[in-house]
């Protein structure tokens, strides 16, 4: 007989960072193995065995934010908590304590070095009835399982982890499980373990207590851990994770508020909209985000905030479209006026009421790229010291800022060249009025642009004739003054650098489009992995059935994209704790954050469609969400700046201004990190290398081929250098965790990025020394056991990216009975 006691989670609040933990805690003390979890698409937590009656009941309509039950933790061998069944209505509970009494059978277990090897045999399930439903429904009895564990008493041992992987604690060397049988008299039957030691995702557990190959219980039974996201978020495990990925302490200032915010029923899917009600949904919901905020100003002038903003926001139904106000107002407009604050004091209430509605003017049709040339005029007049706004021709107007009337009043801020007397000093902001509440003012000629996909907002064409503004409309800071006069000083006499100046806050926008990029992917791919584990498909014997997760096919490019989503995140961590924080020795922070966003967002893209390919045709409908992703990440990528052009500008000057310190050549381990990147250090220096040499080798008279020639390198080099710099955070972050089993899943992630990142490169480091020929035989099966390595841990992966119950809950493909949902949402959405 084998009794198990379990104890009640300790009292932490789900999802909020840990501080770091000590070495000694146990990493599996909350775990299970995968298939063992109930159905979260409930209220009430319901075991891996259903009813067909509850299978086939329509999802109740999700108006409330979801109940989490109860979690017990096993206090020795790990067990999973007892579970209540019946309608998602329902209420259920569970008892604290279970008793296992298992039948004659075979169930040896790993050994412990030496030491008594422990046995256990397999126990039948014992029913535990739940409450009765609130609806009337009866209880449903419920089998509750058990995870085994071996060891001699009072040792670390062998053990399963969160998703069912068998790992040995480090503490006392434990060998792990090779097989777990059930069965009667010794016969050995199905087996939940694989012959690896693996867990076995192809059956699902009957009411004698053995593991059924066949899935004849229909087609989320089995993969219910995989979807249990909130019972992990207590676990040491993905709370270590939650914490090294959201700021740690910090988590409630930066990520909170607006992970609490996209909870509300206001963010949830609406059906059929038209692009201009999608629009004014998302003023709707500035003016939601902005009722929350205690302070506006605060909010503009805190980039991490921001940043953490756009992040959240982004994942949501039209999330885009919100993203895209909120960056505008706040940030480019609001923050502008913050950081030009020389002159008299202006009162900001009706922006940051908005009684108005920021937008921001600078690019225009026929300069985008090249803003600094822009044409639009402000022309001081000497009598009455205001300006005079002007569009000299149609390539000038404005282009793209939300200019129209949708969503109530608007003012801009205005970049035009600021004109003295037939002198121009340069690109200048200028606090411009557009629309009150009966229109478009007099002067200012708007037209809307056709419907962009994506993200729908009110795009504009604005232009400006002659319009009259008055002298405190001229934003000044210490880059620029006029005095009464009518002197202009500047200490900077070189106009591009006093148009950077002017629009400054555009290096703040690139994090902000970068942040929503990656939180895009994690939500994608959180998407994705849920489906990959309860999605079943024929399996290669007769009447069995496997989740697509089980197919390396299918789980290897997932797992491959985890890896890159952790390194997108951290690398982001760093360049905005560089920013918010500059020292002298970051003295490139403002290029670095240029080349970060143009990495970032370009990898979302990758990301974002490979998570939307990975779900088939389901993933084509928007109140899936992965549909919005690809479409919305087209968008960061061009804005606050083209990703090419930021590259390009970024090579030209770091082919002579940056240095790169590669070791010498020495082949060591390539299950050391630390080797790897070094390894992307050397192609760095390689492809800087061939630049300086393509620049030198080319004739000086001509400038436009001679970095023509050099330009492909260069841009190598960026890229590069791009991955080095989220190695270096994937590195410095798990040297953050004193968890065995985060640092062990950290380790991996960041060797299947190294090694991913380092693909490209093996011909180079081959025949410069850097790698061996055997090194570059084995770099593909080294790559594919890290997979293996990972695999197991997906659930547990996804879990830490911290998103909200209810955003979830209101996705289909995120249920076990995803399809049960999507049909429940297609016929109550009818038009």
């Amino acid at each position: 007989m084998t009794v198990l006691t379990v104890t009640p989670d300790s009292p932490t609040t789900p999802g909020r960072p840990h501080p770091p933990r000590p070495a000694e805690t146990d990493p599996a003390a909350a775990s299970r193995p995968a298939g063992a979890a109930g159905n979260t698409e409930d209220t009430s937590t319901t075991g891996g065995s259903t009813t067909a009656a509850e299978r086939s009941r329509p999802p109740a309509e999700d108006t409330t934010t979801t109940t989490r039950p109860a979690r017990t933790t096993a206090s020795a061998a790990s067990a999973e908590p007892a579970r209540s069944a019946g309608h998602p209505d329902d209420t259920g509970t569970a008892p604290t304590t279970e008793t296992a009494t298992g039948p004659a059978g075979s169930g040896t277990t790993g050994n412990t070095d030496g030491a008594a090897t422990a046995t256990t045999t397999p126990a039948p399930l014992t029913a535990v009835t739940g409450d009765a439903g609130t609806v009337g429904d009866a209880a449903t009895a419920t089998p509750t399982r058990t995870t085994r564990t071996a060891g001699s008493a009072g040792s670390a041992v062998s053990r399963g982890t969160i998703d069912g992987v068998r790992t040995a604690a480090a503490a006392a060397g434990g060998t792990a499980t090779t097989a777990w049988t059930a069965g009667t008299a010794g016969t050995p039957a199905a087996t939940p373990w694989d012959a690896a030691g693996a867990w076995n995702t192809a059956g699902t557990w009957n009411t004698a207590g053995t593991w059924n190959t066949t899935d004849t219980a229909g087609p989320a039974d089995a993969g219910d851990a995989a979807d249990a996201a909130d019972a992990e978020e207590s676990s040491p495990v993905v709370a270590d994770l939650i914490r090294l990925l959201f700021n740690g302490d910090d988590h409630d200032r930066i990520h909170a508020p607006w992970r609490d915010m996209i909870s509300g029923e206001s963010f949830r899917h609406r059906e059929g909209l038209s692009p201009e009600q999608q629009t004014a949904l998302a003023y709707e919901r500035l003016h939601t985000l902005n009722r929350t905020l205690a302070s506006p100003e605060d909010l503009a002038r805190d980039p991490e905030r921001l940043a953490s903003l756009h992040e959240w926001a982004a994942i949501t139904h039209g999330g885009g479209s919100l993203c895209t106000l909120a960056s505008i107002h706040y940030n480019l407009f609001l923050g502008s006026l913050l950081d030009h604050n020389d002159g008299p004091e202006r009162d900001l209430t009706p922006y940051t009421t908005l009684q108005h509605t920021g937008t921001f003017l600078c690019t225009e049709l026929a300069h985008g790229n090249d803003a600094g040339n822009l044409q639009t005029t402000a022309t001081l007049n000497p009598q009455t010291g205001g300006f005079t706004l002007h569009t000299p021709h149609p390539g000038a107007q404005k282009f793209m800022p939300n200019t129209s009337t949708t969503g109530g009043p608007k003012t801009a801020v205005v970049a035009a060249r600021l004109l003295i007397n037939n002198t121009d000093h340069g690109v200048y902001l200028f606090l411009t009025p557009l629309t009150d509440t009966h229109g478009t003012l007099p002067h200012i000629r708007v037209h809307r642009l056709p419907h962009r996909p994506g993200a729908p907002v009110d795009h504009c064409l604005t232009s400006f004739d002659h319009l009259p503004l008055p002298r405190t409309a001229l934003l000044q800071a210490h880059h620029g003054r006029l005095t009464d006069d009518n002197t202009f000083h500047s200490p900077l006499g070189n106009r591009r650098k006093r148009f950077l100046t002017s629009i400054n806050r555009v290096t703040t926008g690139k994090l902000c489009m970068s942040a929503a990029a990656v939180g895009a992917t994690r939500a994608a791919l959180t998407i994705a992995v849920r489906y990959s584990h309860h999605r079943h498909i024929t399996g290669p014997r007769p009447g069995q059935h496997t989740p697509l997760h089980a197919h390396r096919t299918h789980h290897a490019r997932l797992i491959t994209a985890l890896a890159t989503a952790y390194a997108m995140t951290l690398l982001h961590r760093t360049v905005t704790h560089q920013h918010t924080h500059p020292t002298p020795d970051h003295p490139h922070t403002e290029r670095l954050i240029a080349i970060t966003k143009a990495w970032i967002t370009w990898q979302a893209r990758t990301l974002t469609t490979e998570a939307r390919e990975r779900c088939g045709a389901h993933a084509l409908f928007s109140v899936n969400a992965l549909a919005d992703f690809p479409h919305y990440t087209e968008g960061t990528i061009t804005a606050e700046g083209d990703n090419l052009v930021i590259w390009t500008k970024a090579a030209a000057e770091m082919i002579f201004n940056h240095t790169t310190t590669p070791t010498p050549p020495h082949p060591h381990d390539l299950t050391d990190n630390t080797h790897l990147r070094n390894l992307l250090t050397h192609a760095e220096h390689l492809w800087q290398t061939r630049a300086r040499h393509a620049l030198r080798t080319t004739p000086t008279n001509d400038p436009l081929t001679r970095f023509n020639t050099a330009s492909t390198p260069a841009l190598r080099m960026v890229e590069t250098h791009a991955q080095l710099q989220a190695a270096n955070a994937f590195l410095t972050t798990i040297n953050h965790t004193t968890n065995p089993t985060t640092h062990h899943l950290l380790t991996h992630l960041c060797r299947l990025f190294l090694l991913t990142q380092l693909t490209p490169h093996t011909t180079d480091l081959l025949t410069t020394g850097h790698l061996t020929p055997h090194q570059t035989q084995t770099l593909h099966t080294l790559h594919d056991h890290t997979i293996h390595t990972l695999t197991p841990h997906t659930t547990t992966l996804t879990n830490a990216f911290h998103l909200p119950t209810p955003y979830l809950t209101h996705i289909p493909l995120t249920h076990p009975h995803h399809l049960t949902h999507f049909n429940h949402h297609i016929t109550t959405h009818q038009p």
